[in-house]
């Protein structure tokens, strides 16, 4: 994920169910941070079902990183047809786990793939999502008397106030997207003569789109 890209994140969890040939495919998606709560999630479904035949998940997060496993089915017929679930949905940051309760007909490679993925799409159709780009959190630190230049470059940015602190000078917390960072940086400077700074804090903060 750049600074200007947004992305559509998992923002609650959905279940579906698919049959096919007295198959139960039971799907689940969650909205995960890693690729071990990921794996977490397939654990969670396998107690849930502890007596299920297969318990498939896949895994797509923000950073590119994703993961996928059979669990006991003929390679490429299960786990990777429900990544390829999720990156139909476009969506990131989730989890699904799949669990299939054998019906007694055999679906073949192609019937498996495509029950597999049907299912997921279902989960997934149904998931909540937000759309958001990669913000930062940044410290403005004036005097008193550029207050109210501050203020109007603040608001043109579309920054979200966090917190205020006043002492001898103000110090001012906002966050916004980490495209308009650098640009918020230069007209500080320019609007107050170089007497104003900004110090951007670690660590990424995910905003909503109309930020």
């Amino acid at each position: 994920m750049t600074p200007t890209e947004s992305v559509r994140i998992a923002a609650g969890s959905s279940e579906a169910e698919f049959r096919v040939k007295g198959s139960r495919f039971i799907a689940v998606a969650r909205p995960v941070e890693d690729l071990a709560r990921a794996a977490g999630c397939r654990e969670a479904e396998r107690r849930r079902f502890h007596d299920a035949t297969h318990h498939v998940y896949a895994a797509l997060l923000r950073t590119g990183d994703q993961r996928f496993d059979d669990d006991g089915e003929p390679s490429g017929t299960a786990g990777r047809p429900t990544l390829a679930a999720i990156e139909r949905a476009g969506v990131v940051d989730v989890a699904v786990v799949v669990t299939r309760y054998y019906g007694g007909t055999k679906l073949g490679t192609g019937g498996l793939a495509r029950a597999y993925g049907s299912a997921a799409d279902l989960a997934l159709e149904r998931i909540p999502v937000r759309t958001v780009v990669s913000g930062r959190r940044v410290v403005l630190e004036y005097g008193y008397a550029d207050t109210g230049a501050v203020t109007r470059l603040v608001e043109a940015s579309g920054a979200r106030r966090l917190d205020e602190r006043y002492g001898d000078r103000v110090e001012l917390e906002v966050a916004l997207p980490a495209s308009r960072v650098a640009h918020l940086r230069a007209d500080i400077a320019e609007a107050t003569a170089g007497r104003a700074g900004l110090a951007e804090l670690p660590g990424e903060m995910l905003l909503p789109i109309d930020t």
